[in-house]
């Protein structure tokens, strides 16, 4: 064996060596996390940065360590088969090509894409300086092609690499926190108030809101000591103010600034309670619950009254609703229990007709649609299209649901079974 077969051999494991070294890369720079990345970067790390921006320049980064990682492929291919053929003739390209698939196949391909998968992050940050000269150099190249390739695809209406809009970027959150585990039910709670930050540009204040025929509401007609007593007795801190008809709301009334006044009155029945209400805050129905937030704490509000197209009260809503929506019930001392849904034995629920579907697929993870109707009692009217009678039994979106109890046109009691974990693996 002569040197120049020497030189030969040493230079196809070279290029096997460049040729595991190109796919680790390709799998480390594409599988690693990249929020995590984001903040290695965000502390300082250059490696981590280097990353990223690779990572902005996907189609550059891919086509160079293809293009790279072909040619030493093919290379080492070439002098494989020239070795061998100068020892077995023609048949020395039959063995060259078992030899050289087994010897890529396994240490330039398998094993490398193994260990990067498994190490992603670690072997992502050493890499990226190497890659990143690789894509600057072959940067010329890797246009070229690209160029090619965007020409050809023209013509079927095909374009490369489509930017990911709003949309898909909020489905792949969502993907990542339902991938996101852990011990229960901790980890559950944490995944339920992922989605719902995700889903409040999606929810209408209408939806949360608390409905008009359960808002307490004081007349400004009242004498002073019963509003003081009113305010007193009631759980809550802030009461609309309304003058002769409940829909006409004239103010807010805060019982802070109430015992403020009370305090320093010398007599309640002289309080002008009108005089220390603060102006009401009217919002139409249809606003989001993101942007409502962002208003609250512009405005430094906790309430505001809730109107509908015709400027007819619908109810109110409060920044305490709206973060229950994230972090499920906030409850206090003074808060008023309601028994909006009951377990039974049978793995039924006897639930509310008030309580919102959005609260149901939250608590209990399942996918009723709330697009229709914000009430589990007005999901029913939706699909039935009728007022049903108790003791009615109905069946849609693999929920059964029984009319217990009726309120002349209000479902009040509703025991809903969900469907069982095989049917509903069967229906997905």
């Amino acid at each position: 064996m002569t040197g120049e077969w020497y030189f030969a051999i040493g230079a196809i494991v070279l290029l096997l060596i460049l040729s595991a070294l190109f796919s680790g890369s390709e799998t480390a720079l594409t599988a690693s996390s990249l929020p995590r990345i984001h903040e290695l970067a965000r502390r300082g790390n250059r490696r981590a940065k280097t990353v990223l921006a690779l990572h902005e320049q996907r189609e550059r980064l891919i086509g160079a360590i293809l293009l790279g990682n072909n040619l030493v492929n093919i290379l080492a291919a070439a002098l494989a088969t020239g070795i061998l053929v100068s020892f077995f003739g023609e048949a020395g390209i039959a063995y060259a090509t078992i030899a050289m698939t087994l010897l890529v196949l396994i240490f330039s391909e398998v094993l490398p894409k193994t260990y990067s998968l498994a190490h992603a992050d670690r072997t992502a940050l050493a890499v990226a300086p190497i890659v990143r000269i690789v894509v600057v150099v072959l940067a010329p190249v890797t246009h070229a092609i690209h160029v090619l390739i965007k020409a050809s695809l023209k013509p079927f209406g095909i374009e490369l690499s489509p930017e990911l809009d709003r949309t898909e970027s909020e489905e792949e959150l969502r993907g990542a926190i339902d991938l996101h585990k852990g011990p229960e039910p901790e980890i559950r709670h944490e995944r339920q108030m992922l989605r719902s930050i995700l889903e409040l540009d999606d929810v209408e204040v209408r939806e949360v809101m608390t409905h008009r025929r359960n808002v307490e509401m004081i007349d400004t007609a009242l004498l002073a000591e019963t509003i003081v007593e009113t305010v007193l007795q009631s759980p809550y801190t802030r009461l609309p103010l309304y003058r002769e008809d409940p829909d006409n709301i004239v103010g807010v009334l805060h019982a802070k600034a109430l015992l403020r006044e009370v305090r320093s009155s010398a007599t309640v029945g002289k309080i002008d309670i009108a005089a220390i209400a603060a102006e009401p805050w009217f919002i139409p129905e249809t606003t989001n619950l993101l942007d409502q937030l962002l208003a609250f704490r512009e405005r430094r509000e906790h309430i505001a009254t809730v109107v509908d197209e015709y400027g007819a009260f619908m109810g109110i809503v409060t920044l305490e609703d709206i973060l229950e929506e994230i972090v499920g019930s906030i409850e206090d001392e003074h808060d008023v229990a309601v028994g909006g849904v009951r377990a039974q034995a049978d793995g039924s629920y006897l639930v509310n007709g008030a309580v919102t579907i959005r609260d149901l697929n939250r608590d209990f993870e399942w996918d009723l649609p709330d697009d229709e109707a914000a009430t589990i009692a007005g999901l029913i009217l939706h699909e039935t299209r009728t007022i049903p009678e108790p003791r009615q039994v109905f069946v849609f979106h693999r929920f059964r649901f029984e009319i217990m109890r009726r309120q002349r046109n209000q479902i009040t009691l509703i025991r809903l079974t969900p469907p069982t974990r095989d049917a509903a693996d069967r229906a997905n």
